[in-house]
Formats: C-alpha cells, structure tokens, sequence
C-alpha cells in the first residue's frame, strides 16, 4: 500500500514551506555576506532589486583584509565575483560601525578574508613539514658542532615545563632550568613561543650566531631540539649564580634579596662584560652586533665571572660601524641608543650605547627608568650626565650610596665615569667603538696619558688627542622627551617602526 504523491493536504503544505523557506535561507546568508558559496537567484535578485532603496548598494560592502601568507604576498583579485576568492581563505562578518567607517542608509556586512588560516588540517600538517625541512637545510652548515636533544629529553629536564623551573621570560620565549643527558648536564633551556610566525626565523638566526661564539665571557650554546608539534627549543650551558639584573635591584617587600655587589664584582662585570663585547665586534668573523645587552642578559657564574646571554635580537653586520636600517625595533626601554630608538638605525655603537647604561647602573645601583623617582630623575642617563661631566667633583653624587669604596678604587671609579660618559653620547658619530672603551676601563689610555687623562675643560674633556663633547641641558631635555615618555608608560619591550627596512 502506498501513498499518493502531492495528493494529501499535507504533502501540499509541506511543498508549500519548502517553497517559503528556500529564498528566504538564500536571502539570510546572502545578508550574512557569505553568497559566494551560492549561485545568484536571478528571480528573487530582480524582485528584491525593485524593493531597495537607491542607496542600497552603498550599503554593502566587500572588504578583504589580507594578512601576509605563509609562501607569498597574497591573491588579488580581478573579479567582483566573491567565489574568484580563494577557496582557503577564512570568512569573518562583522558590521561597519564596528570599523568605524560610515555609510549613508543602515548597517552595513563586510566580508573579512584571512588568506593564512583557511587550510586544512592536512594542509597546515603539510606547510609545518615543508617549513621544518627549510629549516633544517638553513642551520645544516652548524648542526654538526651541537648536540641534538629530542623532545623527550627536553620534556624530562624540565619536569614537563615546570613553573618552578622557570628563569625567565622574554615577549616570545621562556627559559627553563634543567638537567639532560647522559651526564646529566646542568642547562637553561629556551622554549620559543611554537605561535610566533617569525619563531623559526628567530631560532635560524639565534642558532646560527650562537653556535659561531666562542669566548669566556659569553654562555655557550650546547644544543638544540626541533619538534614539528612542539615547537624550537636552545639548550646554553646553566650558570648559576644569576642574573647582574637579580644582584643589582631585585627587591621583596621593599627589601633587597641580596647583598649589594662590592665593588671589585662591579669593576670586574664592566671589564668582562666589555671585553665579550669587544669579541662580537671584532673576533668573530661577521661583526656581531647584540642589541639587547643588559643585566639581565648578563648572568654571573659562582665566582662572579661575567657572562653575556641571549641573542634572540642579535643580527650580523657587514663590519664594525658599517650601520643598517631596521624594520622593526626592538629592545628595551632605557637601553636604547636614540639613531636606534628614533631612525632604525644599528650598529656596533647601539651596543657600545647600552653597554653605557649598564655601566651606569654598576656605578649608582639605579634602574635606566624609575618613576618612582623625582622629577627629572627617572631617566638615568638624563640625571646622570651633568653629573658625568663633572667628573671626580661628583662621585659622590653618583655613587651607589650602598658601596663602600676605599682610596685604591678612586682610579677604577673615575675611569668607569669617564667610560660611562663617552658610551652614553647621543650623537653616534662621537660615541668611541668599543676599543676605546674597554682601554679606558682598564687604564691604557690613563697609563699612556698620564694624569692629563682625567683633566677637564669647560664641557669636554681629552682622550688620547680625541675631544669628546658633552651634551647642554637643552639637549638633554629635548633627546629624551619621546624616549622617557613612552618608557613611563611601563612598557619594557616594544615593536615599532615599521616603516624601516630590517636585515
């Protein structure tokens, strides 16, 4: 027994509704802004065309918003047929008011399209390989001088990423403490943050220079682990002292965890620290310039040896002060040398400029931006310089009010102030390459010169023939508006400048 077909009221009712339901889904999602995946109603396109009002087309909009793509510069489109859209891309509706654009007649959809995040699972599994492969054929000219972990190892000397094992934490990364191997080697293990697009670029780079150092003063890189799920992983030998950063100003409760640093640690710091320096600008093959040097980037080893770390930011120059424009500037606040700060610009001058600061901090226990101090007091450079140009007349004023100095430190004192103020001059041109610096530190060009080396006139003084001019109060005021303003906000580390092309 059987039913007749469309014979039955209700067979005719529900014709019916199919009949009312389907232009009106067709008419919903092509509102939504996603019709491309429909083909036109021409019917129900001329009827609806008769019921708009004349500013009706200004009311929709089609707005592509291409994100950069994993293997080029993005699809264009020659069509205005949505469905010439590639068929990965990933659409998002949202209204016009919400984009802050205004058009006349009511709301508006737009069509948002994400080039990048429209792959399959599949496709993403098969792009992560092919950039893994990549990867690996960059860093293959140094793989053979470090030790390959496995994930696993990783995993089991850091108790699976314990937040007891943490050291520290940088924007895109993490460091871990652990034992692995074998012989169970003390390491500190830098995780990359496996989300960051430019991670594998970043662990190129890093990788690459790190494995080509080779020098006392600087942590060495043992290993590496690369996990197409997991992410990159840098494995550096573990010094166990701390950070200077820790020894400097860490507090608890208003109190410090630490002793202050004598100071034949802090002199000893600023020689083996300048000297690392020297070593990436010229022992190395390719000038190495680090951007990013400061105390706590500078760890110290059981018996106070200074060692430089991370070089996340480091980049290879042409040679020493040959400069480059960068794209993005990064960094730290206070840290900073103003042609980097405010033009892109990099050299091994960026580094001699911080390393400035740094010194800085050993000679007051200051931190490069305080607002917690007096007005015109929150930039240490800023504060410090009328004092620097004083020179012996105010050691007084500059000295860490903690450190207790006897007659045999008077001459390391004066050479780190005269030290400190020829690495912290804003003009690059007249800033001295890190020579210079570490012989005026350790008192060659004090030896040579007798006791005219710490002579002063008016706002200058002489080295070795050299006349270093100091800054105005004018100067001062206007060098650091900018720099100090952004520093108060408490931002640490920033991106900007992208205007600025980066090697």
């Amino acid at each position: 027994m059987g039913f007749p077909q469309d014979s039955s009221p209700s067979g005719h009712y529900l014709d019916h509704n199919e009949f009312q339901i389907k232009p009106f889904l067709k008419k919903m999602i092509r509102d939504l802004g996603l019709s491309c995946f429909f083909p036109p109603d021409k019917q129900n396109e001329d009827q609806t065309t008769e019921r708009e009002s004349p500013n009706s087309e200004n009311n929709r909009a089609w707005l592509l918003a291409e994100t950069a793509a994993a293997g080029g510069g993005g699809a264009e489109l020659n069509s205005a047929d949505p469905q010439s859209v590639h068929s990965s891309f990933r659409f998002n509706v949202v209204e016009l008011d919400s984009l802050g654009m205004n058009l006349p007649g009511a709301s508006a959809t737009v069509l948002m399209v994400n080039l990048e995040s429209g792959l399959d699972d599949t496709g993403a599994q098969e792009l992560q390989w092919r950039r893994i492969e990549s990867l690996e054929k960059n860093i293959s000219p140094v793989t053979s001088t470090l030790i390959r972990f496995s994930y696993s190892e990783v995993v089991s000397a850091t108790s699976h990423f314990s937040k007891g094992r943490v050291l520290g934490r940088g924007a895109l990364s993490c460091v871990f403490r652990g034992k692995i191997g074998f012989r169970r080697m003390s390491v500190a293990i830098k995780r990359l943050d496996k989300e960051d697009k430019e991670a594998p670029k970043s662990f190129c780079r890093e990788l690459m220079i790190a494995s080509s150092l080779h020098n006392p003063n600087i942590v060495p890189l043992l290993g590496f682990c690369i996990d197409p799920e997991e992410g990159l992983f840098l494995v550096y030998k573990y010094v166990s002292g701390g950070s200077l950063e820790r020894h400097l100003h860490d507090r608890k409760k208003g109190k410090r965890t630490h002793a202050p640093l004598p100071w034949s640690v802090r002199y000893k710091v600023a020689i083996g620290i300048g000297e690392a320096i020297r070593y990436l600008h010229n022992g190395t093959e390719r000038c190495v310039v680090h951007r990013d040097i400061k105390p706590s980037n500078i760890l110290l080893s059981s018996k106070k040896k200074p060692k430089l770390c991370d070089f996340g930011l480091a980049s290879w120059t042409s040679g020493p002060s040959v400069p480059f424009l960068c794209k993005t500037v990064k960094g730290t606040f206070g840290y900073l040398a103003p042609e980097y700060f405010q033009h892109g610009k990099v050299s091994d001058k960026t580094d001699v400029y911080a390393f400035g600061v740094v010194l800085l901090e050993l000679l007051t226990g200051r931190k490069p931006i305080e607002a917690k101090r007096p007005a015109g007091e929150e930039n240490l450079v800023q504060w410090a310089k009328p004092l620097l140009q004083k020179g012996a007349e105010a050691v007084q004023d500059l000295l860490d009010p903690r450190l207790k100095c006897h007659l045999r430190n008077a001459r390391q004192i004066l050479r780190m102030i005269q030290a400190a103020e020829a690495c912290v001059n804003s003009e690059e041109f007249r800033r001295p390459a890190i020579d210079k610096i570490v012989a005026i530190l350790r008192g060659i060009d004090d030896e040579e010169e007798g006791s005219g080396f710490f002579s002063r006139k008016s706002s200058s003084f002489s080295v070795n023939g050299c006349v270093l001019d100091c800054y105005s109060q004018s100067q001062r005021k206007s060098e650091f508006n900018s720099h100090l303003a952004l520093a108060m906000l408490g931002v640490s580390e920033f991106e900007d400048y992208e205007h600025l092309f980066c090697r």
